[in-house]
């Protein structure tokens, strides 16, 4: 239901509280106190089975004696008795619920879970939202609900906090109440048994109110919807989440094979990919959203440190380079004009150094030169008072300077006494002060992570080479014949075919039975070659001897069989020896040794991993985790989080590698998991790669039976190829309808470019800008979950053009879509935009939304009169002066 009644929940006009009690030490007793004191306006109604006052205000026997219905109600009775007072407070009309229940971890774990499924069952059932069980409630400061049991109230913020913790509840708001941070949003999740992350942050990411959020994060249970919800959000506003690397045993997955570091980096590229800023402690957290969410952005990658005090400008620098950060180069053409003011001495590096008893028009002129400055992004000044100098006037003049600029200034002005006497200097400048240099060092690090998040959500991808067509068929064929042995692993020579199959380079391979069939193998090969003994009870071939390299003659390669079969035989009586692997020996001088390997996430599902491979990878431990989908973009990412990746790049020493050429490697691996369900991991360690490209040695795959299709066990909704149709068009012509993908960047810009001035502002309502290729994401990034895009296009030459888009964008609880559409302009007449329109009715109706919505000008009589022929009903709406148009799916029907 997603943000189904959420509304309700978080700003209810009235309140019952169910199972109220006189005790002063009960929740109900607490929840009232916290409510009243919280200046809630609207009528709280307690519910206590006996006709009498509870604290003053009239209580009510039973929901049916309500004189009117709550917009919510919260539990405190038993837990036990939720089922059955949650369906009557649905059946009385109340849409939301709260169930709070001291203890309630410390419950029998079996009746825990059945009355969990009771509780669900009804909220299936009556449609009823449920916030809990488990949890301590919320905190809503601009409706005055303090529906919580925590002993601190919270002033009114723009700063959301959701969070797994109850405990982290009640200290996170202690510590906002010292720090003076307020709040647009508190709550306690519980158990999540329907509001969940997802849904909370599909209400805020469109809330006005709320400026920034912060997650405290354990466990997540549905990924797919996290991270369709998370992405969303993050496109709007900045997301803070922090995660304990280790959990308590409770939470860890006692069957799960992957150790607390693999799940920790599992989340960290969940975290990443959906556009959110992971931190470590709580500071951080407030630091990061407070400042992200006030203030201007970076206008660049780097910063300029001026200071009056050298050592303290050289710590802030050390802090900064060690958090990932980069200094502003001070170019000669700035480092002139600092000359003036300040003198060459202190005027050739970053961080710049200021007399100690500098005045406050040299700051002023100073900090003026730098945010003028083309190379910097931001500017940190860092000022440490000194008798002679006047902090306050330094800061009123500073403040001066910054109010004018576009770019963002940081303040650190040492002491409390000194911070305390600036501070509403630099609040009502909006620069953000700090009293210590090293969090306002870790505040601008948690902006630069936010610049960098979104840069990968809305960078271009390369385009895949267009000789790149997989063979399902054959990959699918391989693994049937094996699931249909009962077998879980695919043996080295098939594991090589799949990958063939989607054009992974592999060093050539033959499978004998006997050590003269290994001999002639070689020989058709060509010297030298490597040879492995085969056997289902031998995992680790190198490990007893059972590996021989740089074998040159027929007699070695026979000598060495004879010998490593005896060493089996010895070491490993019980062994099946199936035969030998004889392979061309992948001389690669100076090629690096990598890995790609894949293993599937009880949560996440399928993640790819990349790093330095080689015998020695599990030691070195230089390895980075993404989700799938991966495109050439987030493939290039994944590499250049690995410390391998500077030697990968090449220098004058040491020679590189063709990094398109890893990133199509990473992009093969990604599909197959992708086409091919039954695969649960693969291995491919090493992984040559140099100049000339890649090469694979070989690889390891482990398989099981599916359930389901490869995108559907996928967290991030894979490119839906299966959508994909050819149509004709009156004029004859064939051209492909199909979902829009990042790398159509470049022909989409072209198609907008070729629109007529009255399409455009037809289609976007009035003058539009510009449009750049910076633009282009937000129209081909598209989170196939909850929008789609359907674009005609053909190919002229080697050269792909787009002739129209449809376009939906559905509400998360799947009640409606919000469609546009436009086709070029010199396709009109060809029936173009009645066949993309019809495509999306048929999709969205296919995925269950209900209706159709769309709005377009008066004037628009193509758009109005092919909503008409396809049913929807349209409406004037002369206060707006616009067109609405809409359609119930559930009642139309292809051909109307």
């Amino acid at each position: 239901m997603s943000v189904k009644h959420l509304e309700l929940l978080f700003k209810p006009n009235s309140l019952a509280i169910i199972g109220a009690s006189r005790d002063p030490e009960s929740i109900s007793a607490i929840l009232m106190r916290n409510l009243m004191s919280g200046k809630f306006l609207g009528p709280v109604l307690p519910v206590s089975g006996a006709q009498e006052a509870i604290f003053g205000v009239l209580s009510y026997v039973d929901v049916k004696s309500l004189p009117l219905t709550p917009d919510m109600a919260i539990l405190c009775s038993s837990v036990f008795d939720a089922p059955k007072l949650l369906a009557e407070l649905a059946d009385n009309g109340t849409h939301v619920a709260m169930i709070m229940h001291w203890g309630y971890s410390n419950l029998d774990s079996k009746e825990r879970e059945q009355v969990e499924e009771k509780i669900r069952a009804v909220v299936r059932e009556k449609q009823i939202r449920v916030l809990g069980p488990g949890g301590v409630g919320m905190i809503v400061p601009s409706s005055g609900v303090n529906a919580s049991l925590s002993r601190f109230g919270a002033k009114e913020g723009r700063i959301a906090f959701v969070t797994q913790s109850d405990s982290l509840f009640e200290s996170v708001l202690d510590w906002a109440k010292t720090n003076s941070v307020g709040f647009s949003l508190c709550v306690s999740l519980g158990r999540q048994l329907d509001v969940d992350f997802s849904s909370v942050l599909d209400y805020l990411g469109s809330d006005p109110a709320t400026k920034a959020i912060l997650l405290y994060v354990e466990t997540i249970q549905d990924a797919r919807r996290f991270m369709s919800a998370a992405r969303a959000s993050a496109r709007n506003k900045p997301i803070l989440v922090i995660r304990p690397r280790r959990l308590p045993c409770s939470l860890r997955d006692a069957a799960a094979e992957l150790t607390e570091s693999d799940q920790d980096l599992i989340y960290d590229a969940a975290f990443r990919r959906a556009g959110m800023v992971r931190v470590h402690d709580i500071d951080s957290l407030f630091e990061g959203a407070r400042t992200l969410a006030n203030y201007k952005p970076l206008r660049g990658n780097t910063l300029a440190i001026m200071s009056n005090g050298q050592s303290i400008g050289l710590l802030a620098a050390d802090a900064l380079v060690s958090g990932g950060g980069e200094l502003a180069t001070i170019t000669e053409e700035t480092q002139l004009k600092l000359e003036e003011i300040l003198g060459p001495e202190r005027c050739s590096d970053n961080p710049i150094t200021l007399p100690y008893n500098a005045t406050a028009d040299m700051y002023a002129r100073v900090l003026g030169i730098l945010v003028r400055a083309k190379d910097v992004g931001c500017v940190l000044i860092l000022h440490v008072p000194f008798q002679g100098a006047s902090s306050l006037e330094i800061a009123q003049s500073v403040s001066q300077v910054a109010k004018t600029s576009r770019c963002l200034v940081l303040a650190n002005w040492l002491g409390e006494e000194t911070v305390r006497e600036t501070k509403d200097i630099f609040e009502e400048a909006n620069i953000p002060i700090f009293d210590r240099p090293g969090r306002a060092v870790l505040a601008y690090l948690h902006m630069l992570s936010y610049k960098r998040t979104q840069q990968i959500l809305m960078q271009t991808p390369d385009s895949l080479p267009a000789d790149f067509f997989p063979d399902t068929t054959r990959a699918q064929g391989v693994i049937k014949a094996a699931l249909e042995q009962g077998r879980t692993m695919l043996s080295e020579e098939e594991a090589r075919q799949v990958l063939e199959s989607y054009g992974v380079p592999v060093v050539e391979t033959r499978i004998c039975r006997s050590a003269m069939q290994a001999v002639d193998a070689a020989s058709e090969i060509g010297f030298p070659v490597a040879l492995k003994i085969r056997s289902p009870q031998i995992v680790h071939p190198f490990d007893i001897g059972g590996v021989a390299l740089d074998l040159t003659t027929p007699d070695l390669v026979f000598e060495a069989a004879a010998n490593m079969s005896a060493r089996v035989h010895s070491q490993v009586p019980n062994a099946y020896i199936e035969g030998f692997t004889v392979q061309k020996m992948g001389r690669r001088p100076g090629a690096h040794e990598l890995f790609i390997s894949v293993f599937t996430d009880k949560t996440f599902g399928p993640m790819l991993r990349f790093g330095h491979g080689g015998v020695a990878a599990p030691i070195i431990k230089d390895e980075a985790v993404a989700l799938p989908p991966l495109n050439m973009g987030l493939a290039r990412e994944l590499i250049f989080r690995t410390r391998i990746s500077k030697l990968l790049a090449g220098s004058k020493r040491h020679a590189g590698a063709d990094i398109e050429d890893i990133c199509l490697a990473l992009i093969q691996v990604n599909q197959l998991v992708i086409d091919v369900p039954q695969i649960v991991g693969l291995e491919m360690n090493p992984l040559f790669a140099d100049d000339k490209g890649v090469l694979a040695l070989g690889a390891r795959i482990w398989i099981q039976p599916a359930h389901g299709t490869g995108p559907e066990r996928l967290a991030i909704r894979p490119y839906p190829r299966e959508l994909e149709e050819c149509v004709r068009l009156k004029t004859g012509e064939q051209v492909l309808l199909r979902p829009i993908r990042p790398e159509d960047a470049v022909a989409h810009l072209n198609f907008i470019h070729s629109l007529s001035e009255e399409d455009l502002r037809l289609r976007f309502f009035g003058l539009v800008q510009n449009f750049v290729l910076s633009d282009m994401p937000k129209f081909t990034q598209i989170d196939y979950d909850r929008e789609m895009a359907f674009i005609a296009t053909r190919t002229v030459g080697d050269t792909p053009e787009t002739l129209g888009v449809v376009r939906t964008s559905t509400k998360p609880d799947n009640s409606s879509a919000e469609f546009a559409i436009i086709v070029r302009s010199d396709m009109k007449g060809t029936a173009l935009g009645s066949l993309l329109f019809e495509k999306m009715i048929r999709y969205c109706k296919s995925r269950g939304t209900r209706y159709l919505e769309g709005q377009t000008m008066p004037r628009n009589k193509g758009m109005i009169g092919l909503a008409k022929r396809f049913g929807l009903s349209v409406t004037h709406n002369y206060e707006e002066e616009l067109v609405e148009m809409r359609l119930s799916l559930w009642e139309w029907e292809p051909g109307r």
